[in-house]
C-alpha cells in the first residue's frame, strides 16, 4: 500500500489505524500497569469466580473487617463476570483470560476515538475533527492505557458518549440517557462525579431546567441501582461502598501520596501531548472556555477538584485527557490567526508526529511488570495445593506483590523475607518447596545462605524485566520491577515435619 493513496483525512482510516495499534497493544501489550488495575479488579474479579476472595472485601470473608473499605464492585462485577462466563465454556488459562479481556478492552475503547471525532465534528469542523481523531486514535500512552483495566479509561467511553448525546439531537429525553451514561462512569470511577456535576450546573446557568433535571434523573437512577441496590444486598445497607470511599478520602486519603504541586495535572495533561504540541493544546483549552462552556467546566471543575485535593497521582487526571485535547484543538483555531500561530502549529504537528510514533510503538509492544506475571506463571501446569513457597527479597527495598491470579491458585502458600538485617528465613519442621530470589543485588550471597539449608537447592527459572521495567527502574530504584530467579528446594517435606 502506497502512503500517497491512503485518504488520511477519512473517519474509517483513522478508525483502522485505532483498530490496528490496539490489536497489538492488546496482543504484546502483557502484564498489568500498576497496582490498581490488577489488584483491585483482576485479583479480586477473578478469585470470586472461584469462590475465593482474594481482597477479603465481601462481608462473608473469614478475614473480612466487615467494614466497606470503599471500593466501587460495579466494574470488579462485570469483570466478575466475565470470568464465571470463561470458567463455563472452560477457559481458564490466565495468559489466554486476560488476552481475551484485552482484546475486549481494546475493541471498547475505539469508543473514545469515535466520539472523540464526531463531537470535535459537531463543535467545530470536520478538519479539526480529523486532528483529534488521529491524536486520539495514536497518542502514544492511549493503546497501552485502553488494554489495561484502569478504572480511570474504563469510564471515558460513557463520559463521551453522554456528552455526545447531549450535543446531537433536539429531543428532550437524550439529557436522560446522557444523564444514564454519565452515572454508569461514576459508578466505575466516582470522581466523575465533579464532571456530572459541572455540566449538570451548566444546564442550570444555561436555564435548561427540564434538561437538568433529566439528566440528573438519570444518573441518580442508575447510581442508585449499581451503588444503592448492590450495596443493599452484599452488606444491607445502600450506598455502603461509595460512604466509605468518602469517609476514607476524608479521614485518611489526604495522607496517601501527598502532593502540593497545584499546577501538576496541568503538566500531565500537556505533558501527555507531549511538547511543543501539548504547550498548544494548554493555550487552546483555556481559550475554548467561553465558547466550549458546556464542555470546559466539567473539565475545568474536574481539573481544580483534583488540583486541590492533597493526595495526587498522574492517571486519576486520565477520565479527562480526550476532551482537553479536543478542546485544546477547538480552542487553538480561536487564536492562530496570525502567520506565527500558523507556523507554530505546523511545527508542533510535525514534531509530535515525530516523538510520538516512537513511543506508540516502543508502548505498544510493552509487557508490563513481566518478571512477576512469568515467575506467577511458571507454578500454573504444577499442582501448588501443598506446597511452601518463599519470597526471598532481600535484595529489593519492599518484597512486591506477586499476582497469584497467574498461578491459578489463591491459597498458595506463600512467606515473604524482606528484611536482609534477619538471618534467612527458616522454621523448624517447616520446609518450602521453591524459593523465588527476587533482585540482583547480593544474589550469589542470598542463594549461598540457603544452599546451606537446601543443599540440593537448584535453579529452574529466570524471570527477566522487559526492557520497560528494566527502565523505570534504572530512572528510580523504588521502581521494584525486579529479575527473579525460581529454585526448587528438591526437599523432602515428608521427612522434614
Amino acid at each position: 500500500m502506497q502512503l500517497n493513496k491512503i485518504d488520511f483525512s477519512s473517519y474509517k482510516t483513522i478508525l483502522v489505524a485505532a483498530v490496528i495499534i490496539r490489536f497489538i497493544a492488546a496482543i504484546f501489550s502483557q502484564g498489568y500497569g500498576m497496582h490498581d488495575d490488577h489488584f483491585l479488579v483482576i485479583e479480586a474479579s477473578a478469585s470470586w469466580a472461584n469462590g475465593y476472595d482474594y481482597n477479603h472485601w465481601l462481608p462473608w470473608s473469614p478475614l473480612s473487617n466487615g467494614t466497606p473499605e470503599g471500593h466501587s464492585f460495579t466494574y470488579v462485577g462485570i469483570n466478575h463476570l466475565y470470568f464465571v462466563l470463561m470458567k463455563a465454556i472452560g477457559i481458564v488459562d490466565p495468559k489466554v483470560l486476560m488476552l481475551m479481556n484485552r482484546l475486549i478492552h481494546a475493541a471498547f475503547s475505539l469508543l473514545i476515538v469515535h466520539f472523540g471525532f464526531k463531537i470535535t465534528q459537531k463543535l467545530g469542523s470536520r478538519e479539526l475533527a480529523v486532528k483529534v481523531g488521529w491524536i486520539l486514535a495514536l497518542l502514544w500512552v492511549l493503546p497501552f492505557l485502553s488494554v489495561r483495566n484502569l478504572v480511570e479509561i474504563v469510564c471515558i467511553p460513557f463520559m463521551m458518549w453522554g456528552v455526545w448525546l447531549v450535543l446531537n439531537g433536539d429531543l428532550k429525553r437524550r439529557f436522560f440517557y446522557a444523564g444514564i451514561l454519565l452515572g454508569v462512569a461514576v459508578s466505575i470511577r466516582y470522581q466523575v462525579a465533579v464532571f456530572a456535576l459541572g455540566m449538570a450546573l451548566v444546564f442550570l446557568f444555561q436555564k435548561e431546567v427540564k434538561g437538568f433535571l433529566l439528566f440528573a434523573l438519570g444518573g441518580i437512577l442508575i447510581f442508585s441501582l449499581t451503588q444503592g441496590l448492590v450495596d443493599f444486598l452484599i452488606w444491607g445497607y445502600p450506598f455502603a461502598e461509595f460512604l466509605g470511599y468518602a469517609l476514607y478520602n476524608v479521614n485518611e486519603g489526604t495522607e496517601y501520596i501527598p502532593n502540593d504541586n497545584y499546577f501538576m495535572y496541568i503538566l500531565v495533561l500537556m505533558g501527555s501531548v507531549l511538547f511543543p504540541l501539548g504547550l498548544l493544546l494548554g493555550i487552546g483549552f483555556f481559550r475554548s472556555g467561553k465558547k466550549y462552556v458546556i464542555l470546559f467546566f466539567p473539565v475545568i471543575c474536574f481539573i481544580i477538584f483534583h488540583s486541590l485535593y492533597p493526595s495526587k497521582q498522574e492517571r486519576f487526571i486520565l477520565p479527562v485527557l480526550p476532551f482537553f485535547i479536543l478542546l485544546g484543538v477547538l480552542g487553538y483555531q480561536l487564536i492562530k490567526q496570525t502567520d506565527f500561530w500558523v507556523k507554530f502549529w505546523n511545527g508542533s504537528w510535525k514534531a509530535f508526529w515525530i516523538i510520538n510514533i516512537p513511543l506508540l510503538l516502543f508502548a505498544s509492544f510493552t509487557y508490563s511488570k513481566k518478571s512477576r506475571v512469568e515467575a506467577m506463571y511458571y507454578f500454573y501446569p504444577i499442582n501448588t495445593q501443598k506446597m511452601r513457597i518463599l519470597h526471598e527479597a532481600t535484595g529489593e527495598s519492599d518484597p512486591s506483590l506477586l499476582p497469584k491470579f497467574y498461578s491459578g491458585n489463591w491459597t498458595l502458600s506463600g512467606v515473604a523475607r524482606g528484611d536482609k538485617n534477619l538471618p534467612p528465613l527458616v522454621h523448624p519442621g517447616y520446609a518450602y518447596d521453591y524459593i523465588l530470589f527476587c533482585g540482583e543485588q547480593d544474589l550469589a550471597a542470598r542463594i549461598d545462605e540457603y544452599r546451606l539449608i537446601y543443599p540440593e537447592i537448584h535453579l529452574v527459572y529466570i524471570c527477566e524485566p522487559s526492557f520497560v521495567d528494566a527502565f523505570l527502574r534504572w530512572l528510580n530504584p523504588r521502581n521494584s520491577n525486579e529479575y527473579i530467579e525460581i529454585w526448587k528446594t528438591n526437599v523432602n517435606r515428608d521427612e522434614i515435619e
